[in-house]
């Protein structure tokens, strides 16, 4: 499937509710938070599973992190760093910080 068609079904899932987008923000070693991806995901998903899957897809592991399927990169450089204490998932109205054990709601 064409990047295209990827970006059709995208769209139509978020206008029919099954998905949302949700932001993920680098904060961590004293930087200026700002936004460097977003997330399609699946809406019914719990948050602590969205709060999960956002800090594995925003993570190199065998590839760039923006490479993986659902994510869109928002930064202007070439690479980014990947998810680390600190930064910050906003998910709706609801922020959450990653910490070194979990995600606290900020």
């Amino acid at each position: 499937m064409n990047k295209k068609s990827v970006a059709l079904l995208k769209t139509l899932d978020m206008e029919t509710g099954l998905t949302e987008m949700i932001s993920v923000i680098h904060a961590a070693f004293n930087e200026k938070p700002h936004v460097v991806a977003m997330i399609t995901m699946d809406k019914a998903l719990p948050v602590s599973k969205k709060l999960e899957k956002a800090f594995m897809l925003t993570n190199s592991v065998n590839d760039a992190w923006w490479n993986n399927k659902d994510v869109t990169p928002m930064f202007p450089e070439r690479g980014c760093r990947s998810t680390s204490v600190g930064d910050m998932v906003l998910i709706g109205t609801e922020k959450f910080k990653c910490e070194t054990s979990g995600w606290s709601e900020v």
